[in-house]
């Protein structure tokens, strides 16, 4: 049975953690004028979660559960703070950034501070619900959780191989002002966005042998929320359509978000 007590108590210092590490991403932004390190701190500030929560669940938890929904959440929450952290290195503030904090008024770090740290710290620790009620789960894995994990291996896989085959395609200076149409990016405009949606429910599966775990759906319902309706794929869009001649015409032969074979 879940120790409902102890679970409370690990909710609690989660919350603390997601708040402490963007506190600590604002003061590096805040000093550095560039507030783009906070994408870094997204992916990093998951992986802490899980990790707190794999200690807090000791003695609560199945351990092969806790252990596989820990290791899940950290390989995807590092690798993507990994590829953000050396994406960005060197680079201009974020695009986005500029734009919303141009439209601040008055101190632009407080305005930072309010809409987008405070904010994410908030997002970060609700999207992870899944994760942590998970690991107070005291039954062993069973067939939900391994579809689970089957669907998260999927989202990893197009994450991961759709972002090492943009990366490889901006490297090339013989493709700049082209649209990306081949490999993963053939099937979905946004085949990095659709594998993390696939990570988080898969991650919500692994929670649902609990009714309190299937009960954090509008987690997953959350994260797949912003990437396709709100900060990830509307903005990406937006600014190719601007600046690349080709996507209207790629929008056109390509889906949207699901993968499949484009139009002719």
């Amino acid at each position: 049975m879940t120790d409902w007590s102890a679970l409370a108590d690990n909710l609690a210092a989660t919350a603390a953690i997601s708040l402490a590490a963007f506190l600590i991403a604002f003061a590096i932004g805040a000093a550095r004028d560039r507030h783009r390190v906070v994408d870094v701190a997204w992916g990093a500030v998951f992986a802490a979660i899980a990790i707190a929560g794999l200690t807090m669940s000791a003695g609560h938890g199945d351990p092969v559960r806790r252990w596989l929904v820990t290791a899940m959440t950290v390989v995807w929450g590092l690798r993507l703070a990994v590829h953000l952290l050396v994406r960005n290195w060197g680079e201009p503030e974020d695009r986005r950034y500029q734009a919303m904090l141009g439209a601040a008024k008055g101190s632009r770090n407080l305005y930072a501070l309010r809409t987008v740290y405070l904010l994410q710290a908030a997002v970060a620790w609700f999207i992870s619900l899944p994760v942590q009620l998970a690991q107070y789960d005291p039954a062993p894995p069973d067939a939900l959780f391994l579809i689970g994990v089957a669907l998260w291996a999927i989202g990893l896989v197009f994450e991961s191989v759709g972002d090492a085959q943009l990366r490889a395609f901006r490297r090339d200076r013989a493709n700049r002002g082209l649209v990306l149409d081949k490999g993963l990016w053939r099937y979905t405009r946004h085949p990095n966005y659709f594998g993390d949606a696939c990570v988080w429910w898969g991650l919500y599966l692994t929670a649902c042998g609990t009714w309190p775990g299937a009960a954090t759906l509008l987690s997953p319902v959350l994260m797949t929320y912003f990437l396709v309706a709100k900060t990830g794929k509307p903005l990406m869009e937006s600014h190719l359509s601007a600046t690349r001649p080709a996507y209207a015409a790629y929008t056109r032969r390509t889906s949207a978000f699901w993968p499949r074979p484009p139009r002719n």
